[in-house]
């Protein structure tokens, strides 16, 4: 397991002109990136949850670097799975209906230059802890921790 700590992502994110940037927990994937993916799909679905959305943000960073004046390459290949749980996010919501800020959920899988990782980002504390734990079992399952 890795936890990108706040400190480290604000020494980046000030050079970026960003004041801070959310902890990420993540995992690594001994396999491809495909079959990262094809292991998050499985373990949000084994958890009875249906995926909202697919975001293919690796393939929008790298098509439109050059558009904003950029060469770097971020990521080979990265995704992200947007779900809810109606039990959970019912939950969580009457304690707070503020948390609503924080739907619907994402997992997230990585690649950079072949090492795949699994990954979340990390919630307040409180009752959305209930949520983190939903995440960090999906993101466990599919990494094969």
């Amino acid at each position: 397991m890795f936890r990108l700590g706040s400190a480290a992502l604000l020494a980046v994110g000030l050079g970026a002109g960003v004041a801070l940037a959310q902890d990420a927990t993540t995992y690594p994937f001994d396999g491809s990136f495909d079959d990262a993916t094809f292991a998050v799909e499985n373990a949000i679905v084994n958890k009875g949850l249906v995926i909202d959305y697919r975001s293919h943000v690796g393939e929008m960073l790298n098509r439109t670097g050059a558009d904003v004046g950029s060469d770097v390459k971020i990521f080979d290949a990265a995704d992200v799975f947007l779900f809810c749980s109606a039990q959970v996010s019912r939950k969580v919501m009457e304690a707070d209906p503020m948390n609503i800020a924080h739907c619907p959920y994402g997992v997230f899988v990585t690649d950079r230059e072949g090492a795949v990782s699994i990954g979340y980002r990390n919630l307040p504390e409180g009752t959305m802890q209930e949520v983190q734990v939903l995440l960090d079992e999906i993101a466990r399952e599919a990494a094969g921790q």
